[in-house]
């Protein structure tokens, strides 16, 4: 009988994982359905290669040929995690000049804010705020010559067939100019900000297409789109090595300088053509094969086309063979094809421009947004989805860069007179704070570390994890209990005043108790006092205490308000704008005891019926999807995701866009993954298959590889 029940036992595991087998995703077939097709110039089609720490991209012609054309679209960047430039301070400005004294509940407390007065205060806020800022390494575009010596326009540009193929990572653009075919290959290695180019055309042998390298300067702009050409003497670009199959060309602007290294296959010349402009040239043969790279020292040898493409082919298999996949292939609702589109062009981009060793700007790594900095509160929005994707150590890769700014963070606590480590909102990759109106007064960026060392060690639940995480998850608890302020007449902690909740409608010193933050509060103690446990440590007092006396989250006519300060949430247009964070409250974070999923579903429907969703962010979306999940309200999780709102458009390469200042932004991108991952696998305490989809037979979901959200 025993041998019986193990034949039976045998058995019923091979038919599990035959079962399990056949439902296995074509993972290849899935990815190259979506491959991205460009049939013209189109400044909001431009296509990117890179690795997470650098990223390169192009035009039609598959390099950064019309830079000009593009500039108003989605740009041609050159940007990397370690390429930063600083002006010269040549006023010996200090950051405790931006510093604004705020009376807060009885004391005084000290923001880095955008003063106005004095005039040096001015000028302080101003250069600390622009610098440092990220660069644009470079324009790499082709030199198209007509037979007369004029340069090619884009309107010369003729029979355009351009696609990424993103399961290798190759961007192949075809194309004619003066009825002759030109073939470019674009590919960039994955471990080095290197790129390599495979061009092909009798052009090349005829003289009339060469490769052009220039150098733009800086803008000192809020964004920097890679095409300010002016100012030639206020930096330097010269040739420090030529022959050989190599050129190395060094590009000095003030105290900062870097390399760009050409390597070459067959005979082939490099020349400074004009101030920070070079020309490659080939010298026979109707093919040009070269490398780039861009780096802050010289490096002695690159490798050729060959090695990085097919560097680039196999890190790209391996990417996609990992973590998650989702297919909807058999669905009968007609969005099911443009949301797995979607998905899989965010999964792409993320990888590309997200997943470095530092949090990313909002714009990544194709132009500068807020110069070029990183805000921490979106850092949320850009990486969780890596661990709900089965792609924990990218996500964590990112998170070894709070190690490094920890003691600025430090700093910024004990100087407003609190514990442990305050996070930074916009700030470099050194941890500098950046004066801001808004941002030094947000406080949901805090509970953010500790979100993020709960998803590594859901995925790694050993000594290791506790032992990488304990300082700042411990630091940023310490924070958040010596936040709150005690109100001893009504025996409670509150939030505030001095706070701007992650809907920035509010005036900072008159707000206090946001919901979302409320909530979100409560549960990053909570977890950081399963950390000590888990630590074998005993639970922290102060963190019992907060949260025993935290402020009910408030609310109104049966609905909660966005913050208590503000009775009027839902009547003053002002506050129906901007981020309904409220939805938060459940969405992002998990539910617990504090929240009442009746009034919840109520506020969910004002918000939902009520809101100016013209004026909302991408990753606004995709919360409310998450909220609707959660609520039992699967159509409106859906509905959500393709509510048709302006901001919540996604261009033919992917690219989430906003207006015409933010053309792409992937807290979009990262936001989306993050939402269909919890619709398909679900979260603590869900029943049943892809809870967030309908159940009337229009989705068919097929998953692998995701995790369960908290």
């Amino acid at each position: 009988m025993k041998n019986l029940k193990n034949i039976l036992l045998t058995l019923s595991c091979i038919a599990a994982a035959a079962s399990t087998q056949a439902q296995r995703i074509n993972r290849e077939q899935l990815v190259k359905r979506h491959n991205v097709v460009v049939k013209a110039i189109d400044s909001l089609s431009s296509l990117s290669v890179g690795n997470g720490k650098f990223a390169y991209t192009v035009d039609a012609t598959g390099m950064q040929t019309f830079p000009l054309k593009y500039e108003r679209g989605v740009p041609l960047g050159t940007q990397s995690e370690w390429g930063w430039h600083s002006f010269k301070d040549t006023m010996n400005l200090k950051p405790e000049e931006s510093l604004k004294d705020y009376m807060l509940n009885g004391r005084k407390v000290s923001y880095m804010v955008q003063l106005k007065t004095p005039e040096r205060a001015k000028l302080a806020t101003e250069w600390f705020r622009q610098n440092v800022h990220r660069l644009q390494l470079g324009n790499l575009g082709l030199l198209l010559t007509k037979k007369d010596g004029s340069e090619a326009k884009p309107s010369d540009i003729k029979n355009i067939n351009q696609t990424l193929n993103l399961w290798t990572g190759e961007i192949t653009s075809s194309f004619t100019f003066d009825g002759v075919p030109v073939k470019v290959t674009t590919v960039s290695h994955q471990q080095q900000d290197l790129l390599a180019f495979n061009i092909q055309s009798d052009l090349v042998k005829q003289g009339r297409l060469k490769v052009r390298l220039r150098f733009p300067f800086p803008t000192n702009e809020w964004a920097d789109v890679a095409t300010n050409y002016k100012n030639a003497g206020k930096h330097t670009s010269s040739l420090v090595k030529n022959g050989g199959q190599m050129a190395v060309i060094k590009h000095q602007l003030d105290t900062n300088a870097y390399y760009a290294e050409l390597a070459w296959t067959g005979a082939a010349t490099v020349k400074n053509v004009a101030a920070h402009d070079f020309v490659l040239t080939s010298k026979g043969g109707n093919t040009l094969q070269f490398s780039c790279l861009f780096s802050k020292t010289q490096q002695a040898t690159l490798p050729a086309f060959a090695a990085v493409d097919a560097n680039s082919i196999q890190n790209w298999k391996a990417f996609w063979m990992s973590g998650g996949a989702v297919d909807f292939a058999g669905s009968t609702d007609k969005r099911a094809k443009e949301l797995e589109r979607r998905v899989i062009l965010s999964q792409y981009l993320t990888k590309i421009q997200c997943a470095g060793s530092q949090p990313p700007q909002e714009t990544g790594l194709t132009y500068n947004s807020w110069y070029g900095k990183p805000h921490l509160e979106m850092h949320w929005w850009h990486g969780i989805h890596f661990a709900l994707w089965g792609r924990e150590q990218l996500l964590e890769k990112g998170m070894k860069w709070y190690d490094h700014v920890y003691e600025n963070a430090v700093k910024i606590a004990k100087r407003q007179g609190y514990e442990g480590a305050r996070w930074q909102k916009m700030t470099d990759p050194d941890g500098n704070e950046s004066p801001s109106s808004v941002g030094a007064l947000l406080i949901w960026q805090q509970p953010h570390y500790i979100y993020f060392a709960e998803l590594a060690y859901r995925a790694h639940p050993d000594a290791k994890t506790l032992a990488t995480y304990k300082k700042n998850v411990l630091a940023t608890a310490d924070f958040m209990a010596s936040f709150p302020y005690y109100e001893k007449d009504k025996d409670r902690y509150i939030l505030g005043k001095g706070v701007i909740p992650a809907q920035e409608r509010y005036n900072a010193e008159d707000t206090f108790n946001p919901t979302y933050e409320l909530q979100y509060w409560y549960w990053a103690l909570q977890t950081a006092q399963q950390w000590r446990k888990r630590l074998g440590m005993q639970p922290n007092k102060k963190y019992d205490a907060v949260m025993q006396k935290l402020s009910a989250l408030p609310q109104a006519d049966g609905v909660y308000l966005a913050t208590e300060s503000a009775p009027d949430s839902y009547t003053n247009p002002k506050y129906k704008t901007d981020h309904p964070s409220v939805l938060g409250s459940l969405g992002m974070v998990p539910y617990n005891k504090r929240l009442d999923l009746g009034v919840m579903n109520k506020t969910f429907d004002l918000v939902w019926n009520t809101w100016d969703w013209q004026d909302t962010w991408g990753w606004d979306f995709p919360m409310v999807a998450m909220t609707a999940g959660r609520l039992g309200k699967p159509d409106k999780a859906v509905d959500a995701l393709f509510m048709n709102i302006h901001t919540n458009i996604y261009l033919v390469n992917g690219h989430n866009y906003q207006d015409d200042r933010l053309r792409l932004y992937l807290p979009g991108n990262g936001g989306l993954l993050t939402a269909v991952a919890m619709m398909c696998a679900g979260w603590d305490g869900s029943k049943g298959e892809n809870p967030g989809f309908p159940k009337d037979g229009s989705w068919k979901v097929k998953w692998e590889g995701l995790k369960k959200m908290p």
